[in-house]
């Protein structure tokens, strides 16, 4: 399926219900479809750098529109969070990231050299003991024993070499990305861990404390977050 209706598009997709139609759906790739926008709504409907598709389809062809630093084609490729956006002619980038509706939307930077961050969310061995760092955007790269699940990565782009480790612990600075307080940012302050099927839980200390599903928290720094935010950008 290359289009869906309008209407029935993902809550974390910031469209409004009107207008035309059809719109693109998303490839399968490194995000799911309920947590990624298309690249090519990303380039008309939000920036609005063109104005059909068939203009999006040639600036993606000449190779001027970067994802994570690496130039996509596809007008279907899907762009989930923390992605970056650049457009090396203007010298601009975006972040993708959560608002406090759940909604993804982009965040202007302020320069275009950036880094990515990445939460593991599972590692695997390999043959011969090498372990192997399951990345949140589907990334998987060699790393050791000494990353843990839920941890998070500061990454260059696009090689994607490892510039940091922030520990998923107390005391470090986190960023919710569902629930009710998503796009909340605060100290973690409490992970309790809860043994039986329920999810483990998360206190946060922000502008206010509040508790969250250990999933939906993901670390961004220790005082200060390792990623700019820079501005969102509206529809």
């Amino acid at each position: 399926m290359t289009h869906q209706k309008r209407l029935s598009v993902p809550k974390s997709w910031k469209l409004g219900k009107k207008g035309y139609k059809w719109v693109s759906t998303t490839r399968p790739g490194p995000h799911s479809h309920a947590r990624s926008l298309p690249l090519g709504i990303i380039i008309r409907n939000i920036l609005k750098i063109v104005d059909n598709s068939r203009e999006g389809k040639r600036i993606l062809s000449e190779g001027k529109v970067l994802v994570d630093g690496i130039p996509r084609k596809d007008l279907r490729f899907p762009v989930g969070l923390f992605d970056v956006i650049t457009f090396p002619l203007t010298n601009e980038s975006y972040r993708m990231l959560q608002d406090e509706k759940g909604r993804l939307t982009l965040h202007k930077l302020s320069e275009t050299n950036v880094n990515k961050l990445c939460r593991i969310d599972n590692k695997t061995t390999l043959k011969g003991g090498k372990i192997q760092l399951n990345l949140s955007d589907g990334t998987n790269i060699l790393g050791s024993n000494e990353y843990g699940t839920k941890d998070s990565l500061i990454l260059s782009i696009p090689d994607k070499q490892v510039l940091k480790h922030l520990q998923f612990k107390v005391g470090n600075l986190a960023m919710v990305v569902g629930g009710q307080h998503s796009g909340e940012i605060g100290k973690i302050k409490e992970i309790r861990e809860v043994k039986s099927s329920r999810h483990n839980t998360v206190a946060i200390s922000g502008e206010t404390d509040f508790e969250t599903i250990e999933s939906y928290v993901i670390v961004i720094g220790e005082d200060e977050p390792e990623i700019r935010l820079g501005g969102e950008i509206n529809e």
